[in-house]
């Protein structure tokens, strides 16, 4: 059911790839809230992904940009600006990869370069965006920009690699930059730390499967569905929540501040 929560409000989407993605939810509950947007991603996953499906129906212009050159970042906001006839309410930073883990490299025997491109890729990407929408001038007072994190930031979990290094980087990021941005522009910068979620990316982690049900039976209400991830990025998107900046915000059912369960325990 809509209740219009961003009826009027213009965006960028990034990172959806296909119906599994955070993004792709939350860009279908951005379009039922009212918005209009335009949907992001590197042009190699333009290829592979079925954006185009998702762009059509939420009649959502479709702009290919890769997040590690500033270039193709200030030329997406300048054209985003045109296509929606304004500047933008709110941006999704979803965009995560790391060649370590593809290879299945140990986090104690990393690849540097794959290193960098991790960093580069799933946290200085949301600078980049950040620092290209500022000079591009896309951004309305009080606009929301949010990036999806994961509590591995925070704690050890040994498969999730060099991500880790890279998830606690980018809430970093949002902190330092959302102090900027909001003196600059009265501008909101989150994270979302959700709950492990069966997306293409995150199904690649060693392990995922076993630990997907660990954190079930740890969260008191558990998993967070990508659905329900939609839902809170919307809320975080609107009005509502025009207070709220440089927090790092748990969306995993009460995992994050749970002991241990009396289901693991096995009472």
């Amino acid at each position: 059911m809509s209740h219009s929560l961003l009826q009027g409000k213009r965006g960028v989407i990034f990172g959806a790839l296909d119906s599994q993605s955070i993004a792709w939810k939350v860009a279908e509950k951005a379009y039922e809230e009212g918005a209009r947007f335009v949907l992001t991603n590197a042009p190699v996953a333009l290829r592979m992904g079925q954006i185009q499906e998702l762009a059509t129906r939420c009649q959502a212009p479709l702009i290919g940009a890769d997040a590690t050159v500033d270039t193709d970042l200030e030329n997406l906001f300048s054209q985003a600006v045109q296509e929606l006839g304004g500047p933008l309410d709110f941006v999704l930073h979803s965009i995560g990869m790391s060649p370590n883990v593809r290879k299945g490299k140990a986090y104690t025997d990393l690849n540097y370069d794959f290193y960098h491109k991790t960093l580069d890729i799933s946290a200085m990407s949301f600078h980049r965006t950040m620092r290209a929408a500022m000079a591009t001038n896309a951004l309305n007072r009080g606009a929301s920009i949010l990036a999806l994190s994961y509590i591995a930031a925070q704690r050890v979990f040994p498969d999730y690699n060099d991500m880790a290094d890279a998830k606690a980087l980018l809430e970093s990021i949002a902190r330092s930059f959302g102090y900027h941005l909001g003196k600059s522009h009265g501008v909101r910068v989150n994270t979302i730390s959700q709950s492990p979620t069966r997306t293409t990316a995150g199904s690649g982690v060693k392990g995922f499967d076993g630990f997907l049900d660990y954190a079930e039976r740890m969260s008191p209400l558990g998993n967070a569905s990508a659905e329900s991830c939609a839902d809170y990025c919307v809320v975080m998107f609107s009005d509502l929540t025009r207070m709220v900046t440089m927090q790092n915000l748990f969306h995993d059912g009460g995992f994050s501040f749970t002991g241990v369960s009396q289901e693991v325990l096995g009472l």
